[in-house]
C-alpha cells in the first residue's frame, strides 16, 4: 500500500546545471510526467507484479487527470481524494548526464487530513505500508503501528536536520534517503535514524556511486552496495530513487536478506534511468535476471 506524493512534473532538459544566468535560455520539447514518488512507487511495484493500493489527494484539476490516466494506463489501484490546492507539481531541470535539479510545489495546505474511515479499511488488509512524506501522512503512523503493519517511507534529500521529515525518520521500519542531503554527514545522519527510531534499516542512494545499507543489528558504518550499470544509455535519473524503493520492496516482501534486497533496488534504479520521466519501469522478470 502506498500513500501519498502524486503529482505532475514539468521535465525541461538542459545543457548543464546550474543554467547560466539569463533572461532567456533555449532548450529542448518541455514535457509533461504526471507520477511524483508516491506514483513511481505505486506503479513500480506494480510492474513488479505486487498488488498495490494508493491512496492519495490530487486536485479537481487537468494536471489531477493527468496522474490518474497514467496510474490506469499502468494498472495501477488508484483512490484519490479531492485537494482544494490541486496537484502537487514540480519543475525539473535535467542535464545531459541524467542529473537533475527540482522546483518542488507541495501545495497541500498544512491542515489537511486523511479521514479515518477512508484509509483504515485498506490499512487493515495490507502486508506493508510506504509512506510519502506529505505531511497528512504523518497522521496515520499511531494506526499503522497499532496494527502492526511494517511501514517504508524515502527522506529523499532530508540533511538531517530539517523538523519535517523527523517524524517519517523515527517511526518508519525501513527508511530510504539520498545521500546527497546530508553529504559529508550521510552517515551520521544514518546512525541517528537507528538510534533515535525503531528503523531495522536504512538505505541512502547515491547515484552512480551507488547505495549504503546500516542496519540495526550490525556495524554503525554504512556498507556499501555496488551501483549497476544501465542496461543502456542514461537518459534521465528522474524517478531513479523511487524504483530503487520498489526494488527493494520487491525483495524484502520475498522474504529476501537485506544485502540482496539492496541490490534489486540498485537494478531497478539503474533500469529507470534509460527512460524519459521515470516511465521505464523494470519487471519482475528483468529484475530477477540482471546482474549488478
Amino acid at each position: 500500500m502506498v500513500i501519498g506524493g502524486s503529482g505532475v512534473d514539468t521535465v525541461v532538459r538542459v545543457d548543464s546545471l546550474p543554467v547560466p544566468l539569463a533572461d532567456s535560455v533555449g532548450v529542448g520539447p518541455i514535457r509533461e510526467w504526471p507520477g511524483h514518488t508516491g506514483g513511481n512507487v505505486a506503479l513500480g511495484c506494480r510492474q513488479l507484479g505486487l498488488n498495490v493500493k494508493f491512496l492519495d489527494y490530487i486536485g479537481d484539476d487537468w494536471t489531477g487527470g493527468q496522474v490518474r490516466e497514467r496510474l490506469a494506463k499502468g494498472g495501477g489501484d488508484f483512490e484519490a481524494l479531492i485537494s482544494p490546492a490541486g496537484t502537487r507539481r514540480a519543475v525539473n531541470l535535467v542535464e545531459k548526464t541524467g542529473r537533475r535539479m527540482s522546483f518542488y510545489d507541495a501545495r497541500d495546505p498544512d491542515d489537511l487530513r486523511m479521514p479515518r474511515d477512508f484509509y483504515l479499511p485498506h490499512l487493515k488488509r495490507a502486508r506493508h505500508v510506504h509512506l510519502s512524506i506529505t505531511n497528512f501522512a504523518r497522521f496515520l503512523f499511531d494506526d499503522i503501528q497499532a496494527l502492526g503493519v511494517p511501514v517504508s517511507t524515502d527522506l529523499h534529500d532530508w540533511d538531517g536536520l530539517d523538523d519535517h521529515h523527523k517524524d517519517f525518520a523515527f517511526r518508519s521500519d525501513l527508511v530510504f534517503l539520498s545521500a546527497a542531503g546530508a553529504s559529508e554527514r550521510i552517515a551520521s545522519v544514518m546512525r541517528e535514524i537507528l538510534r533515535e527510531g525503531r528503523a531495522e534499516a536504512v538505505v541512502a542512494t547515491a547515484g552512480a556511486g551507488g547505495s549504503y545499507l546500516m542496519i540495526r543489528e550490525g556495524s554503525r558504518t554504512p556498507r556499501p552496495i555496488r551501483a549497476t550499470v544501465p542496461p543502456a544509455p542514461v537518459v534521465d535519473s528522474n524517478g531513479a530513487g523511487d524504483a530503487y524503493v520498489c526494488g527493494f520492496l520487491y525483495g524484502r516482501l520475498a522474504g529476501r536478506d537485506l544485502e540482496e534486497c539492496a541490490r534489486l533496488g540498485a537494478v531497478a534504479g539503474a533500469y529507470a534511468c534509460t527512460g524519459e520521466g521515470g516511465a521505464a519501469l523494470i519487471d519482475e522478470d528483468g529484475l530477477l535476471a540482471a546482474k549488478a
